[in-house]
């Protein structure tokens, strides 16, 4: 596995170095966001509303950090929550293979928290009836308000190894505020994971409709928050693996 895993690093320098290959991405990345290409795919038959590449990632920064918990910043129809309560079920069933005892789901510890500014009624019925229901935990409000803060901060006391993804408003002042306020939960050696830097790379017609576009989107936030954040760094390993992946720039990983 060593060696498997060194061929890998190796892989991705060249592919790095690989012009045409990285101009195929980016067109392909520009070309499918309009047709909606992120929008076919289900976990869990919950709409997950990311692209493969992404899913197949943070599966492997779960298991590579094994987070007691999730703390995720969008919710729309509930597929992320439900995949990282998966994997995170995976964890605790592994885990108790390993030593030798049987799993009981109802003492885990591990679990999830989303927070949405307009948790869907039927979005939420359908998660609280999902199988992985128990490890999920939703809050409703602005991600960025403080009372709403609150609840995320008291909801995770007592866990020590934490992941973050940040995947709600894409401004930059949002992103911004969001960085500021979850980033710092996020435990030595594990990731805040910032979603749609993409923005920054896409024409600058292609969001007529919405408040961010290239200048203004979560990459020129998590650039402007690396200024003042040294204890952060971005992983590019990830990215220039994937290729096709909406987080260029966007998995920080905590080193100190």
């Amino acid at each position: 596995m060593t060696d498997f895993k060194d061929d890998i690093k190796a892989r991705i320098a060249k592919m790095n170095d690989n012009s045409p290959l990285q101009h195929a991405a980016l067109t392909f990345l520009q070309a499918s966001t309009g047709p909606q290409y992120s929008y076919n795919f289900h976990w869990q038959d919950r709409p997950i509303i990311q692209y493969p590449q992404d899913i197949m990632a943070m599966q492997e920064l779960i298991w590579e950090v094994r987070p007691d918990l999730i703390i995720e910043t969008g919710i729309a129809h509930g597929g992320s929550l439900i995949f990282s309560a998966s994997i995170l079920a995976l964890l605790d069933m592994c885990e108790a293979i390993e030593a030798g005892q049987t799993m009981d789901p109802s003492k885990s510890k591990r679990k999830v928290i989303g927070v949405d500014i307009d948790i869907r009624e039927h979005n939420r019925v359908a998660i609280e009836a999902h199988p992985m229901a128990s490890r999920i935990q939703m809050i409703q409000g602005s991600s960025i308000d403080k009372d709403i803060f609150a609840q995320v901060q008291k909801a995770a006391e007592g866990y020590e190894r934490v992941l973050v993804c940040l995947d709600s408003n894409h401004t930059h002042d949002h992103v911004r505020a969001e960085l500021e306020l979850y980033a710092p939960m996020t435990s030595k050696g594990s990731y805040c994971v910032v979603f749609d830097t993409l923005i920054e790379d896409m024409p600058a017609d292609e969001y007529p409709n919405r408040s961010w576009g290239p200048g203004n989107n979560p990459k020129t936030a998590v650039w402007d928050y690396l200024k003042t954040h040294p204890e952060f760094e971005i992983d590019k390993s990830i990215a220039g693996k994937l290729l096709i992946t909406v987080a260029h720039d966007g998995f920080l990983k905590r080193t100190g």
